[in-house]
């Protein structure tokens, strides 16, 4: 398996499956998305208790497909190595994406990625990735109810899992796991899955700066009454379908693993000048941004509307204040810097933590030029050319700036697919044992 695999290929081989294992595997419809697309889930094994997994919850974060299928096949298998894969103990329950309409509009995402060296101008030309509000996972924190985050609440209300593991995959640093509650047996097989498999475990994180950190690389949500809860994502998390097997007992588990790993991403040392540092991604941030920003005002009288365009509401989020919301979320941490003598006080002021959001930094105009660059090419109006070639060219630079910044390594799917799967059987395990 050289590539990542599309939601068709993934529900072909779903289907092999049951063929395979009559008995064992079954495939049904849990729900349809917005755009009239069915949500599957493939169940293997009988055992009273269960282990739910998600796949492409993000749809620019292809891993989860061919993850879903190695621990189906492990599982329907038979497979007692672990008490975690025992089909007569446990039964997993396999959504096998979970933003089909998303998917579809991640153009060859899972091809993007294929091939020898580094390939990011063609990951970031052919990502799609929603606004906030029409992200499964996250759209109940914004108070949005979305048909697809409808079926996995159901799902969760039904089966009442032990574990819910959601299947991610950054663009680019190290591996890490965010969890809603602690799992104290995790970190060390999941250490050895990460060394074995060569990729790094990320020191520091944007999506987690200021969740708990008991172990490298394991990052748990704050309690409800922390008053880190706030800076740890948004007062509303509890809403989210993260947390909804909390009232089964249940954990849930993002679990990180990246396209491409960055060479300081496990560099757990003091960073220089981290404030100096910060202050430059800001001004990274907001000036790739301006850039974009740019182009896209040339366009806009020919561009389709927001209503109509999805990948056109995305860019006019990230206008309208998402770069400075990046660049300003960072302030605390430039007067955490300023004082911190001689040690940081937080992971994200290591060299690990700058260059994870560095990642962040350079990430984010990326985004908005692929999807701009997709919409000019299928624009006709005279001036979709020549702003077309302005903005590829701006594209390719910056990608190649990232490549040699973080010295970045692609990681080949295989391995990911490796440590994704060992890492929630990991889970899987310490959450049976609680």
């Amino acid at each position: 398996m050289h590539r990542h695999l599309t939601v068709a290929e993934v529900t072909e081989s779903a289907r092999r499956l049951v063929t395979r294992f009559p008995g064992s595997g079954r495939l049904r419809r849990i729900g349809t998305s917005r755009g009239g697309r069915p949500i599957r889930m493939l169940s293997v094994g009988h055992g009273p208790r269960h282990v739910l997994v998600v796949a492409r919850p993000h749809p620019d974060e292809p891993v989860g497909g061919a993850t879903a299928l190695a621990l189906a096949e492990r599982v329907a298998a038979g497979d007692r190595r672990s008490p975690a894969t025992d089909p007569a103990a446990v039964t997993w329950d396999i959504v096998l994406c979970l933003d089909p309409d998303g998917a579809a509009l991640s153009e060859d995402v899972e091809a993007a990625t294929a091939g020898p060296g580094p390939a990011l101008a063609r990951y970031y030309r052919a990502a799609f990735r929603p606004v906030a509000a029409e992200q499964p996972e996250w759209a109940p924190i914004v108070g949005r109810q979305l048909p697809e985050s409808r079926a996995l609440f159901d799902t969760i209300d039904d089966l009442r899992p032990v574990l819910q593991a959601s299947l991610h995959n950054v663009d680019a640093g190290g591996t890490w796991i965010q969890l809603t509650r602690d799992l104290p047996g995790l970190a060390a097989p999941y250490a050895a899955a990460a060394a074995e498999a060569g990729v790094p475990v990320q020191h520091g994180t944007y999506d987690a700066l200021y969740w708990e950190n008991p172990a490298p690389g394991i990052h748990v949500l704050p309690p409800p009454h922390s008053t880190a809860r706030l800076a740890a994502g948004s007062e509303n998390i509890g809403r989210s379908t993260w947390c909804a097997p909390q009232r089964y007992g249940g954990v849930t588990a993002i679990v990180e693993v990246p396209l491409w790993a960055t060479g300081p991403a496990d560099d757990p040392s003091p960073h220089p000048d981290p404030a100096r540092a910060l202050r430059e991604l800001s001004g990274l941030v907001r000036e790739g941004g301006r850039q974009v920003t740019a182009v896209l005002e040339k366009a806009r009288g020919f561009l389709p509307t927001a209503e109509d365009s999805p990948p056109r509401r995305v860019l006019e989020w990230m206008a309208d204040d998402l770069y400075d919301l990046v660049a300003d979320s960072w302030e605390p941490l430039v007067r955490q810097a300023e004082v911190a003598s001689p040690a940081p006080a937080s992971p994200a002021l290591t060299t690990a933590g700058i260059s994870a959001l560095e990642v962040v930094a350079r990430r984010q105009p990326l985004r908005a030029a692929g999807l701009l660059l997709r919409l000019l090419a299928a624009a006709d109006d005279p001036a979709a050319a020549g702003l077309h070639h302005e903005l590829d060219g701006l594209l390719t630079a910056w990608c190649t700036e990232f490549e040699e910044s973080l010295r970045l390594r692609p990681v080949p799917v295989p391995t990911q697919v490796e440590l994704q799967t060992r890492a929630v059987v990991a889970a899987a395990e310490c959450a049976l044992e609680l």
